[in-house]
């Protein structure tokens, strides 16, 4: 059996870091984990490639070879999938379609050969024994949660390590909170389900042997469902292997503000070589926390307890989200101000949008205010609701608001702010990198010398080179992370 894995084109938005890529001459982001770890449930007589479209092309080739191509995508590839579908129907390939995009909007797939939903641990094994008495059926879904202790270790033999910026692993899934506009605990559950210690080891141990040094990405969205397990079990035994190891990676990961409230798990995270959490803050209006049932957020100083956590020496990510019911018109100013003052420098903000089997959603529609299915990006202009603000209003202040977050002046400002009072405590190893290199000059030339925020740049490189030097490297990266905010914004 031939199988072709296909993971469709991720589209330029926030997250994509294609402006950013370009500096370190990576094509990617993240490599598909879930495709990868698919390919590791699959009969190992099998022949596998995987095309992973943010990296190479796909052929008409390709898809001849194969017997069957497996997709998985998320929401904001719906087009890209929906193209590599159709050249599928036209070759006359036979497609398995799985993952976040497939198992909230089914009914859009319907013309797709084989939807293996959920989670992969319970369907895919389904479906291959059905595969093998050819008794295939239409649909594998399953209202069980997987015991992800059984996952496998992702074959990291499918891809190739130098078009990526970073690594990626996943230690658990769900999430213990119940935000109104997120569908994490519908594809994933509120009970936060973890993989052993063990099963993390050799994770990082497989990526260490493939050859990786730098940064890898924990995925859960809330790494800290679990904080006894992590305090007791995991992150003592990452401690210990990155010791071991002479520390060839970092890390970053989700969590939810409430990290704030145990110094002793950030500290156990700062040691174990954590460096940044992206964390939901979503708005400084107490009525729209109290709207979006963001109970964590809630009767807390956020900027207190960003600082907090900063001051530990974790870099505080932050998510930031405009639309509610019970924003008003100055919530743009409101949330700049805030986001300023708080100095966090990457800031996402979206517009509200009601994903596929959430409260939201339900609650739209009960109200007759759900217009479309969401794209997927809520950094766009895309809404699929009627919202208590007018639209018009709603568009223009958020565009207004990304506009100015990103401008030289404001984005340096919080730059500067950061990294004044950002003292980190990771004992990381430095390796040198010859794109890190040829990264600083490309900065140099492109934004030194061609770009708007010229001044700034300069004042920013030579004040951390002597005011800051153990932070030179991160200063010049956040020049080019501005610069990637910077065209996204423009294009919204």
């Amino acid at each position: 059996m031939n199988i072709l894995l296909v993971y469709p084109l991720y589209p330029d938005t926030f997250w994509s870091f294609k402006h950013a890529l370009k500096f370190v001459s990576k094509k990617a982001t993240f490599p598909p984990l879930g495709l990868l770890t698919v390919s590791s449930m699959l009969p190992t007589e099998w022949n596998q490639k995987l095309i992973d479209m943010n990296t190479c092309n796909l052929s008409d080739n390709d898809i001849l070879w194969a017997d069957y191509v497996f997709i998985s995508a998320m929401s904001t590839q719906s087009a890209s999938t929906n193209l590599v579908i159709n050249r599928c129907k036209e070759i006359n390939t036979k497609i398995v379609g799985g993952g976040p995009l497939f198992t909230s909007s089914p009914a859009y797939f319907d013309h797709v050969e084989h939807l293996v939903l959920d989670e992969a641990e319970i369907t895919i094994p389904q479906f291959l024994a059905d595969l093998k008495k050819g008794e295939t059926k239409h649909r594998y879904s399953t209202d069980e949660w997987a015991d992800i202790e059984s996952t496998v270790l992702p074959n990291w033999k499918l891809v190739s390590l130098k078009n990526y910026s970073s690594m990626n692993i996943q230690y658990s899934r769900g999430c213990p909170y119940d935000c109104e506009f997120c569908d994490i605990t519908v594809l994933y559950g509120r009970n936060p389900r973890t993989k052993t210690k063990q099963q993390v080891l050799d994770e990082l141990d497989a990526l260490y042997y493939s050859g990786w040094k730098g940064p890898v990405f924990f995925v859960d969205d809330n790494f800290i469902g679990n904080k006894n397990k992590l305090k007791k079990e995991i992150l003592p035994a990452i401690i210990d292997w990155n010791t071991r190891n002479n520390y060839p990676f970092y890390f970053n990961t989700e969590a939810s503000i409430n990290l704030a409230d145990d110094s002793e798990l950030m500290k156990l995270m700062v040691k174990a070589g954590f460096e940044a959490v992206f964390i939901g803050i979503e708005s400084p209006n107490e009525k729209s926390l109290v709207e979006c049932n963001k109970s964590q957020n809630r009767n807390r100083d956020l900027i207190k307890s960003i600082n907090k956590i900063q001051s530990f020496g974790l870099e505080v990510q932050g998510g930031f989200i405009v639309g509610f019911d019970n924003d008003s018109s100055n919530i743009f100013e409101k949330l700049k101000n805030f986001i300023q003052s708080s100095g966090i420098v990457t800031a996402m903000v979206g517009l509200l949008n009601a994903p596929k089997g959430t409260k939201l959603e339900k609650r739209f529609k009960e109200e007759g205010r759900l217009l479309n299915d969401f794209s997927g990006n809520n950094t766009d202009f895309s809404i699929n609701f009627i919202p208590r603000m007018k639209t018009d209003d709603l568009i223009n202040g958020y565009h207004k608001l990304i506009n100015s977050l990103y401008d030289p002046k404001y984005y340096y400002e919080r730059v500067m702010k950061f990294l004044r009072d950002f003292e980190p405590k990771t004992e990381k190893v430095f390796h040198l990198n010859s794109n890190y290199i040829f990264a600083l000059f490309k900065s140099m030339f492109r934004l030194g010398i061609l770009g708007k925020e010229r001044f700034h740049y300069w004042h920013l490189f030579i004040w951390s080179l002597f005011r800051k030097p153990k932070l030179f490297s991160l200063a010049i990266l956040y020049s080019i992370y501005g610069y990637h905010f910077r065209k996204i914004s423009q294009n919204v």
